[in-house]
């Protein structure tokens, strides 16, 4: 990290966005300001009405419609990119001149080769790089995570991912929803949510070295893949399946991970923290219902603003972010 200038200067990590959308409204934004040792300081978006909006609403002092202005604002020492994943490269390239510690939206690119090039660029660079995989410190996978080491179940021997979820009405229109758009988003649903899946699974597990997949695409309009399935082993031998399709009716939505295990089994949802996890063994059943925090990017926020001041570590780096699109390159061929 350089001379480790933000953590022997910096007792405050002062916060610009790029791309002040959607997330950041109450996922990632309120985190920035709420973490200990973090301010949110600027803001930016193409559209500078909304910057100033955006600004106003939350207290932020400085909002700028220019990428340029907010990275070189010397109130600004980390930077968060929450743009669509089409211009994370050239935002990182950007940012990372400024050899200011950057926060990158996820999926962190459109492929591989992409999150290849920005983790070489940040090192040339030394400048951090940190991705918004935050399921990592949510109290809720922490759960799981617990539970899964304490042994409860065994030795895990099978892993299935099912997610299955209804048409939107802005999914055959790509002006609309730039996450069905693959030159924006690399694909569809699968990119977005996917990717936190495969992230969480390499988190628990460790790395993913085999994938298998197939895909489909049913909606006329839409050019991204709408139903996959894939198959895929992870490098200590544990094997797992998956399938995937966002055309299902709304009452057929289902959200669910099973783990079997020796000794017993566990489940639980990767998108709505009201899911319980359950876990099965021969001494019975039991539940656990860990409803996610308000802003639920605050906790992996805080393990990033620890690090940058040299009084931690965080989970989600470039090098980890990388990995679930690497996943789906190879399910996706």
């Amino acid at each position: 990290m350089g001379d480790f200038f933000y953590s022997l200067v910096m007792d405050t990590i002062k916060w610009g966005i790029i791309g002040c959308g959607d997330v950041c409204e109450i996922k990632s934004g309120p985190g920035l300001q709420k973490a200990t040792h973090s301010q949110l300081v600027a803001v930016m978006r193409r559209n500078a009405e909304k910057a100033k909006d955006f600004a106003h609403r939350h207290g932020v002092p400085n909002w700028y419609f220019r990428p340029e202005e907010l990275i070189n604002d010397p109130e600004v020492n980390a930077i968060y990119i929450a743009t669509p994943p089409k211009f994370h490269l050239e935002y990182v390239k950007l940012a990372a001149k400024s050899g200011k510690p950057i926060y990158l939206e996820k999926p962190m690119g459109r492929n591989y080769q992409e999150c290849k090039e920005m983790i070489e660029i940040c090192e040339l660079a030394d400048v951090p790089l940190f991705v918004a995989y935050y399921r990592r410190k949510l109290p809720y996978f922490q759960k799981v995570k617990s539970l899964l080491e304490s042994g409860i179940i065994g030795t895990p021997t099978l892993i299935k991912l099912e997610l299955y979820k209804s048409i939107k009405p802005d999914d055959n229109s790509p002006t609309t929803n730039w996450r069905v758009e693959p030159e924006i988003s690399g694909g569809g649903y699968f990119h977005d949510l996917a990717s936190h899946q495969f992230d969480l699974l390499e988190y628990f597990f460790g790395e993913i070295t085999q994938v298998h997949g197939v895909k489909n695409t049913a909606l006329v309009k839409n050019s991204a893949e709408d139903s996959i399935s894939s198959s895929f082993q992870f490098k200590s031998g544990l094997i797992g399946s998956g399938s995937w399709t966002f055309t299902s009716l709304y009452d057929q939505f289902k959200d669910e991970v099973l783990i079997m295990g020796t000794k017993g089994r566990i489940t639980f949802g990767y998108f709505n923290g009201n899911i319980p996890i359950v876990v099965e063994t021969d001494t019975g059943k039991q539940e656990f219902i860990i409803p996610y925090p308000a802003h639920v990017q605050q906790p992996l926020i805080q393990t990033i603003v620890d690090e940058l001041r040299g009084i931690g570590t965080s989970p989600s780096t470039g090098k980890t972010g990388a990995r679930a699109n690497w996943v789906i390159d190879q399910v996706l061929n």
